[in-house]
This record gives structure tokens, C-alpha cells and sequence, in this order.
């Protein structure tokens, strides 16, 4: 450690006389040589962090972890970046923390490692596995950047060390912010203040404002800029930066919207005339005559697609005609992308590097142009498509007689909403006319598609049971879902979405056409198959919710992905109330679970880890979404080479693996970024049409503040009790993991005693949600309790 000490020292003496507030970064050299020589560590975040607060990760001898202490420490990383830390002497080390995030790290001898720190103010220690050893540092690199592993349990802690960075490897945060800009007088810059606080402010050169800033700064109180930090000195608290784009007012859902596509740094460009030039020129489009010759015809057969009524990029479609022996046939037909998108030239580089369509409220950002999106890749009806099928004879019951998979043409014979299919499912007898469906092709009369409709729904309803009852689980949380003006695209109302019997028809048999192709691809080429696997929950906070459940009474097995399954379905009651129970102990259910993840099949050399745990299957992918999702495009590619109809995959197992990581960041951008619309729009909802009335389920209580879950809506919200109106005071109370607050209330006759009200998981309180004076944000404010209901 002496040599790392002195060669810093060295460069704090050339800083000249300005105060140091961060120490200044290693050279690559140093970091090289210090990582060779076990003293330096580098570590990932894994997920968003929620504030500024500390972060931890293990040493080698899994005794002790590492105290990251605030700001100072982070040393000018953001969000998501890869970095270097350096253990501070022994005399600053810690004992007493709460820890708040995932992170995955190398260790000091180069092994992989995965955890997942606890809340905790004792010495309890995160889950570690040890998977794979590596000496070379650009191997290092490359395996903390491409791989997380999963967990077991070890010792538990019994100190923490405190380090700080040193160096930062990749900046993957985008240095972006939306935000406002503050004039500052007798100042040569502007203050750009972050939306998100986890951002630093940063200094802004008055040349770089609006003309008129400097003369009219209150014009520009209320404009929403977009703000990039383009340098962030030791020296300072504050970053510097330029003005990127100014956005528009604040609280007007265009600007806030593109702000948000900004910031977590998604391409919403239009494409260039480079990847537009390798879309078919003649257009209309025909399937060329010697494509023809080479597929399966499927065009004569009742094919149909169900999909949201809003749908336009047609993934999938279905089929299912009955045999003379009483068993079916059974087809799931996706759209062959991968026939537009030829490897290795600008539409698959531009392709690749979005890696997902981004859905929000109002719009879609796609990953391919539109010309294929909505029309030649769309399984559109009445329209021959090129499409990859799995087609297998199935009994009744659902058991698999035989497979085939192969490249097909079909002749979509109608357009069918979830709505549609779920009429059909619940009037089996009915007979329905052409004016309640949208356009069918003649050849298959309305009958013959209901009767489809309704033996595919008996079919599914087989599968589904058959892997319920063979262990595998379905946490469903509330969706809130919107309708928008046609004209203005502003939220009229909203209401939790309902997950029914035709998505549930859909899900079965995508589930078995991905599980279907991650066995078949894995079989021909175990070193190169794109899969996605679920690591299971992290064993500590499973301990951790095992005991609160069994403080609060409730009969829970956790010890299983299908015990869970069964306990969320039969513990809980059958009053009105157990919907809302289930979705409280599902959100509690779902904090241990970890994300899925894409990986290269020839990475990970224990196939134990391939294992999707929520779905309890060995071997799982993605196929069925090509037009939305890069990775299927791939796994596309390998099931066309597998069958000989198409050309060998052009990528290398760490090729494989780095594309499946980029997958992985994009995906988990996406989801946030489709969080953050339903948010903003919510946000505007209650503005234009609140306050708005509702009975709440707490779902988790601090010491200060409780969260609850807005049952009208499916929202959830943190309430602080320093902010309640007519509240005399508040008590925390803690026994073991149960945790309760009792609030005193102000009487509302003076001469009566205080109500007292006591929140705890579970405890059903009212609520109103209102406008917050901050551009579309709202809070919920407790109501006060009616004297019957304590």
C-alpha cells in the first residue's frame, strides 16, 4: 500500500494552493499495478442508486466488507459507472452502516463475486459466490463488465473497511440531466440545479445560457433545460458543463418526456439514410419467389394474432387445428426479422446498439425503422409474412407428441385483441357476426377461428397448471394503464390494468416456444447460446422476510419458487380485502428476487446457473419478440443455422456475452424509463383531475414514514408523518423485524381525549392523493381516521 500512498501524495503537491476536494484519480499504470497487486478492488452498480447515501462490497476472505462513505468517497462517479476503490487505512474503518444497493465486484485476487448488502445497523453479511478466477487484467475487465453471477451464503461480518475511488473505468452514466437553470450574480456562469439530486449542480458558462438569460433570468425560472457535465475537477464541489438542449416549460408532459429519453440515454434519432438504404427498395413488398420455395406454406391455415388492441408491431401469431386422432396441432408463427437484418451492416449495428423498443404512455421508441416494424416484419392480416414457427402435435392435456421448427410463410386471417379473444373465451356457445370483430379472411370462417380461440384456451389452461404444480412462480403487481385525448395525447382516466384469461392464453404458449428454442439452440451450440436465466432470490433477505412474515402471522413458504407460489395463493383470505394482501406480500416478495439476465451459454461452465428460477425451468430465451428486442434477433440467427437455413452466427462467445450485457443495460433502462412516463402521466392526471379519494394498504413502515399502496390505482407512496396535518405526535416501535407506528391525533372536540392510530403491514388507512407545487408531482396525504375504524 506504501507505494500507492506516495505515488498519491505525489500528485497532491502539484494542485497549487486551491482547496482539494476529491482525491485526484490514478493513472491507468498505477491501477493496473495495484489490481495486480491485490490492493486496489473494481465494482459495478447493478441497479439505480436511490440517493447519495454509502455502498458496500466484499473482500476475499468474506470476513469483512467495504464502507464506501458518501459523496467525497464516490469521488465524481455516477450512477452505473465502473470503478476503482482503494481501503483507507485501518484507523477510519467502520462498524455501525445501512446499506442500500446491489453491486457486483472483483476482488483482490481477481474472482468474480455477487451480493447483495442487507438494511442493517449490525454486523450482518452480504451473499458471495466465488464462480471463476482470471489473471490477465484486460480479462478482469471484461468479465466485471459481461458477467453476474448468483449467491450463497457465508460468515457474518465482523468489521467494515472504508475505501474510496480512485478510479473510474467506464463512465456509464450518460452525464446527462434535465433541470434548472439559476442566474448567480456577479458570477461568469450559471447554476444548472438536477431534477435527479443524485447528480451534482454544475456550473454553467453565461456564453453558453440564452442570450437574453443574464438580463432575463426570471423568463426562464420554469424552462426545463438538458444539462451534460463535461468535466468535474477535484478542486470542486460542482461539476462543469454545457447546456445540451433546451426542453420547454417544466410540467408540460413533450418536454419532461424527452428529458427523461435524454437522461437515461436512449436513441429516440431519427435513422439514417445509411440504415434505411438496407431496407427493401420496391415497394410494396413482395416475399421473393425462390424465399417462397425454401419455407413451409402456412398460408392456407387459420392463423390469427392476439395482441393489445393499440398493437402495430406484430410480433406473434397462433394457430391450432384439430387432428382425426383428437389431439392438435399447435403453432406459434414469430415474424422473421432476422431475413430484414442482415448481420454486420448499419441497420444490425443500429439495432444492436438500441437493443429494445422503449414503450412509454404516448409512444413507442423502436428498436428497427418503422417500414418494418408496422409493416414487413408486422404479421399484419390478410398479408403473406415471413415468419420462424414451432409447430407440435399436443394432447389435449397438453403433453408434447412431436416438435418441428423451421423458417414458414403465413397469411395472418385477423387481427384479434385481448378484448376479442376474451369474448370468445367467455361466450364459448356464442355465434359471432362480422360487425363485432375486425376484418376475417373469408377462407376461415368466424367459427372455425372462435373454436381456435377456445381450444387453444383449454389447452393453456392444462400447460399452465402443469407448471404451477411443477414449482414454478408469477409475482403479478398492479399496472396502472391510461386513456389519452386521440387529439391532445393527455390522460383522460386511468385504471389498473386486468391480466385475464386471453393473456394468460398468449403467455402459455410463448413460454413454451422460448423454452422450446432455448433447449434446441442450446443443443447445437452449447458454447454460443444466447439464453436468459433467473438467479434465485438472495438467501439473506429471504431470512429476513421468512422472519417478519412469521412475526406478522402470516403462513408463508419461501423455501421454494413453487412453495411461494402456492403460499401467495392460499394464505390470505377470501374477503374483499385479500386482493390487496396478495399485492402487499407480493411487493414484499418481490425486493429479495433478482433481475433475469441475457448470458452466452459458453461463459457460464455450470449449467446449475442456467436455471430460470421464477419459472423453474433449466433452460430458458427469448424468441418470441424480434421486432422489439435485439436478442431474439440472435437467437433467430442460431436457430436458422441450427436448421441449416441460414448462415453460421458471425459472433464469438465473448461477443455473445458482451451483446447479452448490453441487452441486460438496455432492458433495465427501458423499464425504468417506461416507469417514469406512467409516473409523469399519473403526475399530470391528478393535477388536471384531483384531488383524488382512495383507501390505501400499507405495505412497509420506518421509523419516520410508512409507504402505502393506493388500491384504486395500484401507486404506491411514501407518507412522512412530520407532514400529516393534525397530528400531536408519533411513535416508532420496533420488535424484532415488526415494525409500527402509533399516530396521535389532535382531537377534534378539545375536550375528548387524543385517537390514537396504529400503522403497521396491512393496516388499511384513507388517503388523498393532491398536486404537488413541484411540475407534475403529487403527494398522498392521510386522511384522518373515523372513530369507528380504530
Amino acid at each position: 500500500m506504501e507505494t500507492l500512498s506516495l505515488a498519491r501524495n505525489s500528485r497532491l503537491t502539484h494542485l497549487g494552493s486551491k482547496k482539494q476536494v476529491f482525491e485526484s484519480y490514478m493513472t491507468s499504470e498505477e491501477v493496473s499495478h495495484g489490481l495486480k497487486r491485490g490492493e486496489l478492488i473494481q465494482v459495478q452498480t447493478q441497479r439505480p442508486l436511490v440517493n447519495t447515501c454509502s455502498l458496500f462490497l466484499c473482500l476475499q476472505d468474506d470476513t469483512r466488507d467495504i464502507f464506501l462513505d458518501g459523496i467525497v468517497a464516490r469521488n465524481r462517479a455516477l450512477n452505473g459507472d465502473i470503478v476503482v476503490v482503494q481501503v483507507l487505512p485501518r484507523e477510519q474503518w467502520k462498524v455501525d452502516y445501512t446499506v442500500m444497493y446491489i453491486f457486483s465486484c472483483i476482488n483482490t485476487t481477481g474472482s468474480i463475486l455477487t451480493f447483495v448488502p442487507q438494511h442493517s445497523k449490525t454486523h450482518q453479511q452480504p451473499d458471495v459466490i466465488m464462480e471463476d478466477q482470471c489473471s490477465d487484467q484486460d480479462e478482469l475487465i471484461r468479465k466485471v463488465q459481461n458477467t453476474t453471477l448468483t449467491d450463497t451464503v457465508i460468515t457474518p461480518l465482523t468489521l467494515s473497511f472504508v475505501c474510496q475511488v480512485v478510479y473510474i473505468v467506464e463512465k456509464k452514466h450518460s452525464r446527462a440531466a434535465t433541470g434548472f437553470l439559476k442566474f448567480l450574480p456577479d458570477k461568469p456562469f450559471a447554476m444548472f440545479s438536477p431534477v435527479d439530486h443524485r447528480v451534482p449542480r454544475i456550473n454553467v458558462q453565461l456564453a453558453d445560457c440564452p442570450e437574453d438569460f443574464c438580463s432575463r433570468p426570471g423568463d426562464y425560472t420554469n424552462t426545463l433545460f438538458i444539462c451534460r457535465i463535461t468535466y468535474w475537477a477535484a478542486d470542486s464541489n460542482f461539476a462543469e458543463g454545457q447546456l445540451a438542449k433546451t426542453l420547454g416549460q417544466a410540467g408540460e408532459i413533450e418536454p419532461e418526456t424527452e428529458g427523461i429519453l435524454i437522461e437515461y440515454d436512449v436513441d429516440f434519432s431519427e435513422f439514417s439514410d445509411e440504415v434505411l438504404g438496407c431496407l427493401p427498395k420496391n415497394l410494396p413488398w413482395t416475399i421473393p419467389p425462390e424465399e417462397m420455395r425454401q419455407r413451409r406454406d402456412l398460408r392456407k391455415e387459420c392463423i390469427f394474432t392476439i395482441d393489445p388492441a393499440t398493437a402495430r408491431d406484430l410480433d406473434d401469431a397462433l394457430s391450432c387445428k384439430q387432428l382425426p386422432d383428437g389431439n392438435f396441432e399447435v403453432g406459434v408463427h414469430i415474424a422473421d426479422v432476422s431475413y430484414f437484418v442482415e448481420e454486420g451492416n448499419a441497420l444490425d449495428a443500429i439495432a444492436s446498439q438500441r437493443a429494445t423498443s422503449v414503450y412509454m404512455v404516448q409512444k413507442v421508441i423502436p428498436m428497427l425503422p418503422r417500414l418494418l416494424c408496422e409493416e414487413l416484419c408486422s404479421l399484419n392480416p390478410l398479408t403473406d409474412r415471413l415468419t420462424f414457427s414451432v409447430i407440435w402435435k399436443i394432447t389435449p392435456e397438453g403433453k408434447i407428441l412431436s416438435e418441428w421448427f423451421g423458417r414458414s410463410v403465413i397469411r395472418s386471417s385477423v387481427k384479434l385483441s385481448y378484448d376479442h379473444a376474451q369474448s370468445m373465451i367467455e361466450a364459448p356457445e356464442k355465434m359471432f357476426s362480422a360487425a363485432e370483430l375486425p376484418p376475417v379472411d373469408p377462407e376461415h370462417p368466424i367459427d372455425e377461428i372462435h373454436q381456435a380461440v377456445l381450444n387453444l384456451h383449454s389447452i393453456a389452461k392444462n400447460l399452465r397448471s402443469q407448471r404451477f404444480s411443477g414449482g414454478a412462480l408469477r409475482l403479478d403487481q398492479l399496472k396502472l394503464s391510461f386513456t389519452l385525448d386521440k387529439e391532445t395525447m393527455m390522460p383522460q382516466g386511468c385504471y389498473v390494468y386486468q391480466y385475464r384469461d386471453s393473456n394468460k392464453l398468449v403467455e402459455e404458449f410463448m413460454l413454451l416456444a422460448n423454452i422450446a428454442t432455448a433447449h434446441h439452440i442450446h443443443r447445437r451450440f452449447p458454447e454460443l447460446a444466447l439464453l436468459r436465466r433467473h438467479p434465485p432470490p438472495k438467501a439473506k433477505m429471504v431470512d429476513e422476510l421468512q422472519e417478519l412474515c412469521d412475526q406478522l402471522g402470516i403462513d408463508i413458504d419461501l423455501s421454494s419458487a413453487g412453495a411461494l407460489n402456492k403460499s401467495l395463493n392460499t394464505t390470505l383470505g377470501d374477503d374483499e380485502y385479500s386482493p390487496a394482501r396478495k399485492e402487499v406480500l407480493t411487493h414484499m416478495c418481490s425486493r429479495p428476487m433478482q433481475m433475469a439476465l441475457y448470458f452466452c451459454s459458453g461463459v457460464l461452465k455450470q449449467e446449475q446457473f442456467f436455471k430460470h428460477y421464477a419459472l423453474n425451468v433449466p433452460l430458458y430465451t427469448h424468441f418470441t419478440s424480434p421486432i422489439r428486442r435485439y436478442a431474439d434477433i440472435i437467437v433467430h440467427r442460431l436457430l436458422a443455422s441450427s436448421l441449416n437455413c441460414g448462415p453460421h452466427l458471425g459472433l464469438s462467445t465473448q461477443q455473445v456475452q458482451k451483446q447479452a450485457s448490453h441487452c441486460n443495460d438496455k432492458k433495465t433502462l427501458s423499464k425504468r424509463v417506461q416507469e417514469l412516463s406512467s409516473e409523469l402521466f399519473f403526475g399530470v392526471f391528478v393535477k388536471d383531475c384531483g384531488p383524488l379519494d382512495s383507501e390505501a394498504m400499507v405495505m412497509g413502515v420506518l421509523d419516520q414514514s410508512f409507504d402505502v399502496l393506493v388500491l384504486k390505482y395500484g401507486v404506491q407512496k411514501r407518507i412522512y408523518c412530520k407532514s400529516i396535518t393534525g397530528l400531536a405526535s408519533f411513535h416508532h416501535h420496533k420488535v424484532g423485524k415488526k415494525s409500527e407506528l402509533t399516530l396521535v391525533w389532535i382531537p377534534e372536540d378539545p375536550e375528548k381525549p387524543p385517537v390514537e392510530q396504529v400503522i403497521s403491514i396491512f393496516t388499511l388507512v384513507e388517503v388523498q392523493l393532491k398536486a404537488d407545487s413541484a411540475p407534475m408531482k403529487y403527494s398522498a396525504v392521510l386522511k384522518r381516521p373515523e372513530e369507528n375504524e380504530l
